[in-house]
């Protein structure tokens, strides 16, 4: 597996990590907190995690189907994403289990 393949989806985890918990913010404004603006904010915020959601989703899935996963880590690792602060754990722990194996594949690469 290319390292190129685990970035990408590090970086997605990340970015919809981070937009999911600006979210979940934004929706506590709204609604407990009853704050003026809260509206708008959800709205962009809502809109720009629904879309790299979808990214976070091909690039997880493109990760999963070449690391071999079982369909239920594949799932965990999909749904992670809707989760607040869920996928910075998962990447955290998809990453210590990957690094192994795409360190041994460049490795293979480098002696070819």
């Amino acid at each position: 597996m290319k390292k190129s393949v685990l970035t990408r989806y590090r970086v997605m985890a990340y970015v919809t990590g981070v937009l999911l918990v600006l979210l979940t913010l934004g929706v506590i404004a709204k609604y407990l907190l009853e704050m003026d603006g809260a509206d708008s904010f959800t709205s962009v915020v809502g809109i720009a995690h629904g879309w790299l959601y979808v990214i976070y989703l091909v690039f997880a899935f493109d990760l999963g189907s070449k690391a071999k996963w079982p369909v239920k880590k594949q799932l965990w690792v999909l749904l992670a994403g809707t989760i607040p602060t869920a996928a910075f754990f998962v990447e955290r722990k998809i990453t210590h289990e990957l690094e192994g194996q795409v360190a041994e594949d460049g490795a293979a690469v480098a002696k070819a």
